[in-house]
C-alpha cells in the first residue's frame, strides 16, 4: 500500500480494534503493576468506538475521519490515557485536513501533530516515562523517512523499530506522572503502559499497510 485513503481508514481502525481487544488483558496486567488496572478496558473501548464511528462516516476525507475517531475515543474513554489518545488523533487529523490520502509525508505530519498534542495536553517531557517517550521517536523516524523519500510501508516498519527500542528504554526510567509516579522506584524495570499503547498503534499501522 503506497498510501492510506478514506476507505482504508476503516480497515485500519478495524485492525486497531482487534489489536486492543487482543491485548486487553496484557494491558490490564501491565497497568495493574503501578496503576489502576483499567488501561486494557479503556483502550479496547476506545478503538471499538473509533472503528464504529469511521465505518459510519466513509464519505469524509482522511483527516476528518481521524478527527472523528479522536472524538469517539474522547467520549468512550474520558480517562487520562483515553483523553491523550483522543487528543493525538484529533490533532493528527487536523494536520491532515487538506490531504487526499496518507503517504509518508502525511504520516509524518500526523505523528508530529499527535506527539505535540499529547505533550501539550499531558505536560510531560522526554524522560518522564510516559507515552511521549515513544511518540517522539516515531515522529522523528517518520520525518526522516519522509525527507529521504521512503515509501509508506518501509517508513512505518522503520518507525515501528524505533518505537520498540524506545519502549524497551522506558524500563530504565522512573515514572514522574500519573498514578505510576507514586511508585517511582517500583516503576523502574517496567515498560511504561502508555508508551506500550503508542507502540501497539504504530505496529498495527505498519502491519496493516505492509500486508496490503
Amino acid at each position: 500500500m503506497q498510501a492510506v485513503n478514506a476507505s482504508d481508514v476503516v480497515g485500519l481502525f478495524a485492525a486497531l480494534e482487534h489489536t486492543f481487544a487482543t491485548q486487553r488483558e496484557f494491558l490490564i496486567a501491565l497497568d495493574g503493576k503501578v496503576g489502576d488496572s483499567d488501561l486494557g478496558i479503556t483502550m479496547s473501548k476506545s478503538f471499538a468506538a473509533a472503528h464504529a464511528t469511521v465505518a459510519a462516516e466513509t464519505a469524509l476525507p482522511v483527516g476528518k475521519l481521524l478527527g472523528k475517531a479522536g472524538l469517539a475515543i474522547a467520549k468512550a474513554a474520558p480517562s487520562t490515557m483515553g483523553t491523550l489518545t483522543a487528543t493525538g488523533f484529533m490533532r493528527g487529523g487536523k494536520a491532515l485536513e487538506a490531504a487526499a490520502a496518507i503517504g509518508t509525508a502525511e504520516m509524518a505530519a500526523f505523528w508530529r501533530a499527535y506527539r505535540d498534542g499529547v505533550q501539550e495536553r499531558g505536560k510531560a517531557k522526554l524522560g518522564d516515562k510516559t507515552v511521549l517517550d515513544v511518540l517522539d521517536p516515531i515522529a522523528v523516524s517518520l520525518e526522516g523517512s519522509a525527507a529521504a523519500g521512503e515509501p509508506l510501508g518501509a517508513a512505518l516498519a522503520k518507525a515501528t523499530k524505533a518505537a520498540e527500542a524506545a519502549l524497551e528504554a522506558t524500563k530504565l526510567l522512573v515514572a514522574q506522572h500519573g498514578k505510576a509516579a507514586a511508585f517511582q522506584e517500583k516503576s523502574r524495570g517496567l515498560q511504561d503502559a502508555g508508551a506500550t499503547v503508542a507502540c501497539f498503534i504504530i505496529t498495527t499501522m505498519s502491519t496493516f499497510v505492509n500486508a496490503a
